[in-house]
């Protein structure tokens, strides 16, 4: 049962909360969808193979697996709302840290700057997500997750058009085709100018969540505290970990929750890559850069479509099941498809169909979230805060399995490069999204039989 410590009657408007939290989520999917197009943006500016480039994803989806545990222990000691302004606090210090791996173009540095901001925002979902909750009846929860949802897609939506504005809008100067021929020292000085690109977006985008920061701390967010089934608190985290691992649902709603991230970044941050390749540079020579927002625009689709029909035409579990299934057909489509088939919508330019057929994985992938979480911590009593956590650490899919796909998509160019008789139309970064197939497989066997299962003997 949650209390709400500071004197907040029941009664009380939840506009002013309601407005700080949308504003956070939206913080959330602005910062997470800004890796989209940084991955081809280092891939030229640090001069990285396109494996190598992946590390983006890799750097900052794994602060959410190493800090799942920590960020639990800092809120309990700091408080929910102090918790929130300190996850701002880390998140603008990654960004900052920007300035000088821009100045002296270190890709490692970069990664360390974005392992940072990464670790803001496990401390950030992790004090703001009890909110939503918290603030109001819990009859309408779910309206106000819903509301939250779609500014942490419209987020995700804005954010590419934004940097690629700001920042990446000369992308056509920077070919690698340009650079390749350039002598060591013109080579040098042209990725500098490159990176410093960065310095002054990061900046201010550094400054704003600075004040962000200082509003939640003087902002009428009440304290809450989370008084659970007590019975465990006793226990060692290790111990708590061990025991709610013997709950199915839990693991199995673990193991769907990593794939489903696996999915849901690989879709947004790979398109532009995949875009690139196959030629969808627009007349400034960067709508490539743009692609994740398709992705986001699809997602924002379903998170609307679900707002629409949930619960009342559709139920959660049902949702997942269309989802699974999506996903499985638009991963056999997007790897048997060609390239060359192209399709022109208004006011773009032309690009291949494969290139919205990734993005629909968005619309696959918006009701997953909402639907895993709730069946996976079903019926878990005293290990519900340590599944959160458990299920927080899951995130690490969007870390691994983007390196994977960058490893594979590599490894079947090279061997189309090298073989007469292997040698496809189709490019290794197309073909690898066949990886996914077993993540939507997983999503339709949690949706059908796994968030059921209570025992693992069953009778």
């Amino acid at each position: 049962m949650s209390k709400i410590k500071s004197a907040v009657s029941q009664n009380q408007s939840v506009f002013i909360p309601m407005v700080i939290l949308t504003l956070l989520f939206f913080i959330l999917g602005f910062v997470t969808w800004l890796n989209g197009p940084l991955i081809p943006f280092f891939e030229i500016a640090c001069d990285l193979t396109g494996s190598q480039a992946y590390f983006v994803a890799f750097a900052f989806y794994i602060a959410y697996f190493v800090m799942a545990i920590p960020s639990s222990w800092v809120i309990e000691k700091v408080g929910y709302k102090n918790g929130i302004s300190l996850g701002l606090i880390v998140i603008a210090i990654g960004a900052f840290l920007f300035y000088p791996a821009a100045e002296m173009r270190t890709f490692l540095l970069f990664l360390v700057a974005l392992f940072i901001m990464g670790t803001g925002l496990a401390i950030l979902q992790t004090a703001a997500n009890p909110y939503v909750v918290v603030i109001g009846p819990r009859e309408s929860a779910a309206a106000r997750i819903s509301l939250l949802g779609i500014a942490n897609k419209l987020a995700g939506f804005i954010a590419p058009l934004v940097l690629t504005a700001l920042v990446l809008s000369n992308m056509k100067e920077y070919t690698k085709e340009k650079i390749a021929v350039l002598d060591i020292v013109e080579k040098s000085k042209t990725l500098d100018l490159l990176a410093l690109q960065l310095q002054t977006p990061y900046l201010y985008m550094g400054i704003v969540i600075l004040v962000l920061a200082l509003l939640a701390k003087l902002s009428p967010l009440p304290e809450i505290d989370l008084d659970e089934d007590g019975h465990v608190s006793h226990l060692s985290v290790f111990k708590q970990m061990v025991n709610a691992s013997k709950y199915p649902q839990l693991v199995f709603g673990t193991i769907t929750l990593m794939l489903y991230i696996a999915a849901e970044v690989i879709a947004g941050d790979t398109i532009g890559k995949l875009g690139k390749e196959l030629g969808v540079y627009g007349e400034n020579g960067d709508f490539y850069l743009k692609l994740t927002s398709f992705t986001m625009t699809a997602m924002l689709i379903g998170y609307i479509i679900g707002i629409t029909l949930i619960p009342k035409y559709l139920s959660q579990v049902t949702a997942l099941k269309i989802s699974g299934a999506l996903g499985v057909v638009l991963v056999i489509s997007v790897v048997l498809i060609s390239p060359s088939i192209m399709i022109q919508l208004p006011l773009l330019p032309a690009m291949p169909v494969v290139i919205i057929l990734v993005a629909l994985f968005g619309l696959a992938n918006a009701l997953c979230w909402p639907a895993i979480w709730p069946l996976a911590l079903q019926d878990l009593g005293g290990y519900t805060k340590i599944a959160g956590a458990i299920l927080i650490m899951a995130i690490i899919g969007g870390a691994i399995f983007p390196l994977l796909y960058g490893y594979l998509a590599e490894i079947i160019n090279l061997a189309n490069e090298s073989s007469d008789t292997l040698k496809t139309v189709k490019s290794g970064n197309q073909i690898a999204y066949l990886m996914l197939l077993p993540s939507y497989l997983m999503i339709l066997f949690f949706a059908y039989e796994g968030h059921k299962y209570r025992s693992w003997q069953r009778k």
